[in-house]
């Protein structure tokens, strides 16, 4: 992650920031009016500025790179005179060279010993696994089981649960894959992956797969592929086998009911941190998301690497552009160029000739938050993996094992990231965003964490933690840091986030299709 030079220690103060001595842009910290002269960087605004938008610092020829944290986010469409709002309309977006350096910056970071690292309240399985959550999981193996599997999660209500009070919910999750697919290759081993890791997540004290009978994505397969096997807390059922649609309803509904006194008998006990396996998102982003509730959140996790945890990067499109910073980072060259594979499989064979961000243009929402491009999009997002060693990349929804800093390649839409990484044992999503995105992810927690104090005054039952303090002067980027990872132990403890108090995440299991539907 580039230095933070403004925002390391001090508190901010001015009409604009300036995120490195190299940079020829600056950003504005408030709206910023015509003829509004800019103290300690000899300029006078030539242009109107919203807050979190880019200016220019100094005249920019034609054709130079314009650079933000001392690293390139586009070129100049044309010459820019000093005080010049700076976006889409004077930034082309063109490919530039980018040296991988692969492992030049890694320093290996120490792990505190297990007696000092920090603790929370978990629920320990008898694999070693650590919840942060105690649900029972309904999973379809298909899109045609999806009726029955919501059907029997929405019987359970909280007066039928009250009896079991330190059960979570039942809580259904169903796809529209599984069938009219290929039935062998990459999809389909995608889609038993991401069932696999829900079916063995730790936040699940039991968990039904219903599938239908004829589908391509066959229950006994999806079972001997993943190496699960029926137990007391694993039911499966077929509808065509099981007398259909009302038959599997009840019998699921009994089965569930006979989970229910084991799973409530299971309390919280402590554990390490370490233990933690955090998700790593953004949506909705701003100018300020990479100068605010990024790097406090990549900060955050760099104290969780010390504490010998787990910080999961993902959404490949938005670290394209400044890949290089996170290659320059990794354990080993082999781990470097699993990245950069990762990166060109998107450029090369899934993306080419399509209007998708990884190819440019960024959403209309990112754009009037201030972010001109894919390149400076990624600039951001790639903040919230802090400044660790990168010590492993995974392909979507493979378990993740290694600690530490790692990326698991995912698309960058939310709900079909977030997914992955659940399946790959994330047991927390930390999601930073500036415009104000509303997410909720069962059966993990969701921790929202908003850039900018007007956003999360206006979205206050949505948003966790404001890091618009850090612009505000009443907090130090470090200190909003810890106190990030002071709240994400309260949650893993059991505090309920605001998008669990809200009910989120019944409809945001939504594992990626990559492949043909016929």
């Amino acid at each position: 992650m580039p230095a933070m030079i403004e925002l390391s220690e001090k508190r901010v103060t001015g009409p604009v920031i300036r995120l490195h001595p190299n940079d020829n842009v600056v950003v504005a910290r408030v709206d910023v009016a015509i003829g509004t002269a800019v103290p300690g960087e000899g300029f006078t605004s030539r242009s109107q500025v919203p807050a979190g938008h880019k200016i220019a610092a100094r005249a920019i020829r034609q054709g130079e790179a314009i650079l933000k944290y001392n690293v390139c986010i586009g070129f100049a469409a044309a010459d820019i005179a000093p005080g010049t709002y700076v976006h889409s309309h004077n930034v082309s977006f063109r490919e530039f060279d980018r040296d991988y350096a692969y492992g030049k910056d890694y320093i290996p970071t120490p792990v505190l010993p297990e007696p000092d690292q920090a603790r929370f309240m978990g629920y320990l399985r008898s694999d070693g696994q650590v919840g942060t959550r105690n649900f029972i999981g309904i999973l379809s193996t298909v899109n045609c089981s999806a009726t029955v599997v919501h059907k029997v999660a929405q019987w359970f209500t909280e007066e039928r649960l009250a009896d079991f009070p330190h059960i979570d919910g039942v809580v259904g999750l169903s796809h529209g894959l599984g069938c009219g697919m290929e039935m062998s290759g990459e999809p389909m081993d995608l889609l038993r992956r991401t069932l696999g890791g829900y079916a063995r997540h730790p936040n699940f004290a039991g968990v039904l797969i219903i599938g239908l009978g004829c589908e391509r994505n066959q229950l006994s397969g999806l079972m001997a592929q993943q190496g699960l096997e029926a137990h007391p807390r694993l039911h499966t059922f077929v509808m065509q086998e099981s007398g259909g649609t009302r038959k599997t309803v009840e019998a699921a509904i009994e089965a569930v009911r006979g989970m229910l006194p084991a799973a409530n008998d299971v309390k919280r006990v402590p554990v390490s941190a370490r233990h933690l396996k955090i998700g790593l998102q953004c949506g909705g982003s701003d100018g300020f998301s990479s100068i605010t509730a990024n790097p406090a959140l990549g900060a955050a996790m760099d104290i969780l690497v010390r504490h010998g945890g787990t910080a999961i990067l993902s959404e490949t499109p938005e670290i394209y552009g400044v890949e290089h910073t996170l290659t320059r980072r990794a354990v080993s060259r082999t781990v470097g160029e699993k990245l950069i594979e990762r990166i060109r499989w998107w450029k090369q064979e899934y993306s080419p000739g399509r209007d998708v961000q990884i190819n440019g243009a960024v959403s209309p929402g990112n754009q009037v938050g201030g972010l001109a491009n894919i390149f400076e999009k990624s600039l951001g997002s790639s903040m919230k993996g802090g400044t660790t060693g990168l010590m492993e990349v995974y392909r979507y929804a493979e378990p993740v094992r290694q600690s530490g800093f790692v990326f698991m390649d995912t698309p960058g839409f939310d709900p079909c990231s977030a997914t992955g990484q659940i399946a790959g044992g994330a047991n927390m999503i930390l999601f930073t965003t500036g415009r104000g995105s509303m997410f909720g992810a069962k059966p993990v927690p969701s921790v929202k964490l908003a850039t900018n104090t007007p956003m999360y005054s206006r979205l206050t039952e949505d948003m966790d933690y404001n890091c618009g303090t850090i612009l505000d002067g009443t907090q130090t980027l470090p200190e909003a840091a810890e106190g990030i990872f002071r709240l994400m132990l309260a949650v893993a403890s059991g505090e309920r986030s605001k998008s669990e108090l809200l009910d989120l995440g019944n409809h945001e299991f939504v594992p990626w299709n990559i492949g043909v539907v016929s």
